[in-house]
């Protein structure tokens, strides 16, 4: 009996590790005056994911602005439209080496190391990366520069799509745009004045969840929950 039940909690291990993997992912419409765009949030950066689930249905996004753009650069927002920079709390820092900053990522903005060594992440303040294309005189002198050692893949990707390499492991990046960076280039493309404001105001007009699914195992049986 007592190995039966043994043989029963092991698949039980196998069955959560495969639902873990086979995750599927959030996906969120961000609707904006310039036009729509559709990111993904990653699951390995949990705390990020479920507390920008959170201010989505919660409405926190709806009507602000994107405050600060920076051409070749990134895009800002995420302050609420009733004019509060955050919710009041952080969220601690989830680095992943397998997420970085090419164009597209979304990523969470934070206050500097002074005041902030811990590289906690503002709490709804979030950007979206433009960045620009380097090539490998560039990268290596960036690497020397800095200390950092560039992946196989941050390489490709920061010489093909292009993006912010100075900013990796120093900013929790926790998802990405998989439809419209179009809508990036176009916003980035705004002109700005003071404090890089954007002189016409670029609104996001809603963001919703359009699909994704986790499943968790607990006391040996299975929760499902759809976002």
């Amino acid at each position: 009996m007592k190995k039966l039940l043994i043989a029963a909690l092991v698949l039980v291990g196998l069955t959560c590790q495969a639902q873990k993997t086979t995750e599927k992912e959030t996906v969120v419409v961000i609707k904006t005056s310039m036009g729509t765009m559709k990111a993904k949030l990653y699951n390995d950066t949990p705390q990020h994911r479920d507390n920008f689930i959170k201010l989505v249905n919660e409405g926190w996004y709806t009507g602000s602005p994107f405050h600060r753009v920076i051409n070749q650069f990134m895009i800002q927002g995420g302050q609420n439209k009733d004019g509060r920079l955050d919710p009041g709390y952080t969220v601690p820092a989830e680095f992943k080496d397998n997420h970085f900053h090419k164009k597209g990522a979304l990523a969470a903005a934070r206050q500097g190391d002074q005041v902030n060594p811990k590289k906690a992440s503002s709490g709804s303040q979030f950007y979206i990366v433009q960045g620009k294309v380097y090539d490998d005189k560039w990268l290596d002198m960036f690497e020397n520069r800095s200390g950092k050692v560039l992946s196989a893949k941050q390489r490709q990707a920061y010489k093909t799509v292009g993006g912010t390499p100075h900013l990796d492991g120093d900013y929790t990046v926790f998802g990405e745009v998989i439809e419209g960076l179009d809508i990036v280039d176009k916003i980035a493309a705004v002109k700005t004045g003071r404090m890089d404001v954007p002189v016409e105001p670029v609104t996001i007009i809603s963001v919703t969840i359009e699909k994704g699914c986790e499943k968790n195992c607990q006391k040996g049986g299975e929760k499902s929950c759809c976002h």
